[in-house]
């Protein structure tokens, strides 16, 4: 299922929200003018081009954790291709506006930032017990999982229009929020089951997801204004 969008309006625009995505994708165009414009030479041992160094650079490292401790934060704001990049402001631009709208500007932006570490601090966790602790992760994923994981406790029941495929074709159906990301979730925790053997090679980072959603979930309650309990 890819989500359309939500069928729950905000009160107010979502500065931090749209910030994020602003910061990413200024981001990301830096990194695209660092690739470069003719094929790496991958038979020169330890050859790295412009990009690879500043993803290496500011890009979460666990190895290199205690070294460079901000790639906690700088990762949250990297991408690693235009498809990774639209996927994730996607995602934050469909689910993050209610969630901003409930918690107040500033508390949102303290709120996914601590989920981008939850999501960081288990993903190095099993790539020290399981391989890959020399594999740069960047991403905002992990946060924007927080966002889902709050999302899911505020609103179960707001509707997302959800792009199924059937067969060869494609429909258009509304579910609740709870049926949409308690299987999102579900895909992520198969994912990270199924690729835990090759988590050495890169790939994606599901265990970040997994973390972030998790950290999203019991922090809302923490965070909330009063004035939103029932």
């Amino acid at each position: 299922m890819i989500p359309i969008k939500d069928v729950n309006p905000s009160k107010r625009f979502p500065v931090v929200s749209v910030s994020i995505i602003a910061i990413c994708s200024i981001i990301w165009l830096y990194e695209w003018s660092l690739m470069p414009k003719t094929p790496t030479p991958a038979f020169v041992p330890g050859f790295l081009n412009d990009f690879e160094i500043f993803i290496r650079k500011y890009g979460l490292v666990p190895s290199d954790i205690l070294e460079k401790p901000y790639t906690l934060l700088t990762h949250m704001f990297l991408h690693g291709s235009w498809m990774h990049l639209i996927g994730n402001m996607w995602f934050l631009w469909i689910f993050a506006d209610n969630v901003e709208d409930k918690l107040g500007r500033l508390k949102f932006l303290l709120f996914y930032l601590l989920c981008g570490l939850g999501a960081a601090g288990l993903q190095i966790i099993v790539s020290f017990l399981f391989g890959g602790s020399d594999v740069p992760m960047v991403g905002a994923s992990g946060a924007i999982s927080g966002v889902l994981g709050a999302y899911l406790r505020l609103f179960p029941h707001a509707k997302i229009l959800a792009l199924v495929p059937v067969f060869f074709l494609a429909t258009f159906v509304e579910v609740p929020a709870i049926v949409f990301i308690s299987l999102w979730f579900l895909i992520q925790i198969v994912n990270g089951i199924i690729t835990l053997p090759f988590i050495g090679y890169g790939g994606v980072a599901w265990y970040a997801h997994i973390g972030g959603f998790l950290a999203g979930f019991f922090l809302i309650n923490l965070m909330r204004r009063r004035e939103y309990y029932i």
